[in-house]
């Protein structure tokens, strides 16, 4: 079995964290495990506060709030300096 990158997507269902979705859909690859979490239905709510979740989107990978989710917005180029669509 091949191990897998995971990334924990945080959203509340709302069109920027659609935007954000989209765009870790689009940049994943075979290597990327992808869970999305809508806060708004309950969804992941421990691993929110797990990781330390302020605002949505945010975006964990390997069990790690990205930095770019702590201050501001997401950006591809954030995502993909996060190993996003990379293999391992």
């Amino acid at each position: 079995m091949t191990e897998k990158r995971r990334v924990e997507v945080f959203t509340a269902g709302c069109p920027v964290c659609e935007g954000v979705v989209n765009m870790v859909n689009e940049l994943a690859c075979p290597h990327c495990e992808i869970t999305i979490y809508n806060l708004n239905n309950n969804e992941g709510v421990e691993q929110s506060k797990a990781y330390g979740v302020n605002a949505v989107p945010s975006i964990a990978v390997n069990g790690q709030l990205l930095e770019c989710c702590k201050r501001g917005p997401i950006t591809k180029e954030e995502l993909q300096a996060a190993g996003i669509g990379k293999p391992l």
